[in-house]
């Protein structure tokens, strides 16, 4: 596939180069795709090959961990977006949906402390760990090394997701965005 030119699609290059980097953008959705969700713009053009001239990456949906875009969003629904960058190459604008939200993270971080133990929901099985919610929209990984009792070689002998779980902070990292937890720091603390 060749780039998009802005000789073929005047209207919309012209649309593009005008939007500024921060600008807050309506539309709908038009289609959710495994890489991404195509926004039909409310001021904006068409465009020739896509379904809508505004394009979400999936990274930019949400600050909550998820599986597929469809819990996000839907066709057809309305969203208000944050746009990123014109993409020359495909003819869109790179939109963001969480740009939109506050992060959760930062509160969260500033909420805790190392050695704080918390309740939470086993949520994903991994081969070297568990994740487990220990707050909206934030997790944080129990490596199996951190795993309470006699070692374990796969996360699917000691828990399942769904199940509840006591556990430790013992980071939580504010420029990687990751929470590190211990369920043996828990045990330990209880004898």
């Amino acid at each position: 596939m060749s780039a998009m030119n802005a000789a073929e699609n005047p209207e919309l290059w012209s649309f593009l180069e005008l939007l500024e980097p921060g600008q807050v953008l309506a539309g709908t959705v038009a289609a959710i795709r495994p890489f991404g969700v195509f926004v039909a713009l409310d001021d904006g053009p068409g465009h020739p090959v896509h379904p809508g001239v505004g394009f979400i990456g999936i990274p930019e949906l949400s600050w909550v961990r998820f599986e597929d875009a469809s819990e996000i969003v839907e066709v057809g629904q309305r969203v208000v977006c944050e746009f990123l960058q014109f993409d020359t190459w495909n003819g869109e604008a790179r939109l963001s949906l969480r740009a939109m939200q506050p992060d959760p993270f930062p509160l969260f971080a500033d909420g805790v402390t190392a050695g704080q133990v918390i309740d939470g929901k086993v949520t994903k099985l991994v081969p070297f760990g568990v994740f487990v919610e220990v707050a909206d929209g934030i997790e944080g990984l129990v490596h199996l090394r951190e795993f309470a009792g006699e070692p374990v070689e796969s996360p699917e002998d000691r828990v399942q997701v769904g199940d509840r779980m006591k556990v430790v902070i013992t980071e939580a990292d504010r420029v990687r965005r990751t929470v590190s937890l211990s369920q043996r720091q828990v045990a330990a603390d209880l004898r």
